[in-house]
């Protein structure tokens, strides 16, 4: 894969990421919270939120190697869940508009797609944009911690099982490095083809690259 087309695909995670994470701080910000906005995370500047190892690195890497599922990380959003609205709820519900950001984006562009005939390496940029949006989509609603679904799931469960869930979130992008080296082999297929057939669902036929 030439330099090029890994930089297009950096293009697409930084925009996605960058969405993704600002979603989550106006989320706070609108139940209550203003720790985002006093960190300088309420905004659309990639700067404020992307990490060099886990939004450009770690992705490109996974883009050169072939995988079939990208995943990269920016800065998490901080948020005080003292002063969000609705308790664990309000968590939950920061904590899913970064995901529901990438499948609303991957959707848009999805359908716009399904309507215009874009060919070339535009439609291919495009194609890839609902994609990687939707890989992101997918992967961050599994309810691991420190996942986006973890929080989802946090706020149904005993009270025991929470303080495990606490503990497992602590150790962050470790817990997601060895959830990915253990059971990539088995989540891998299931998420591409959730993948696949949302995108499927979205474009009114088979993504084909």
């Amino acid at each position: 894969m030439d330099l090029i087309t890994i930089a297009l695909y950096l293009t697409i995670v930084v925009i996605a990421l960058t969405i993704h994470e600002f979603c989550h701080a106006w989320a706070g910000h609108m139940l209550g919270d203003i720790t985002a906005k006093s960190e300088g995370r309420l905004t659309l500047n990639p700067v404020a939120h992307i990490d060099p190892f886990s939004t450009l690195l770690l992705p490109a890497a996974l883009i050169f190697l072939g995988s079939p599922v990208v995943f990269g990380a920016a800065k998490p959003v901080p948020f005080n869940p003292y002063a969000v609205r609705y308790g664990k709820w309000g968590a939950a519900l920061i904590a899913v508009a970064g995901p529901l950001s990438n499948l609303m984006m991957a959707t848009v562009v999805g359908l716009y797609l399904r309507v215009v005939d874009i060919s070339g390496v535009t439609g291919q940029f495009l194609l890839q944009f609902v994609l990687i949006n939707l890989a992101f989509f997918v992967f961050n609603m599994i309810p691991i911690p420190p996942l986006d679904g973890s929080r989802v799931l946090y706020a149904v469960l005993p009270s025991k099982l929470q303080d495990i869930m606490d503990q497992i979130e602590r150790y962050g992008i470790i817990v997601i490095f060895a959830f990915l080296i253990i059971f990539y082999q088995v989540f891998s297929p299931f998420i591409l083809s959730m993948v696949t057939g949302i995108a499927t669902l979205i474009l009114g036929r088979p993504p084909t690259l």
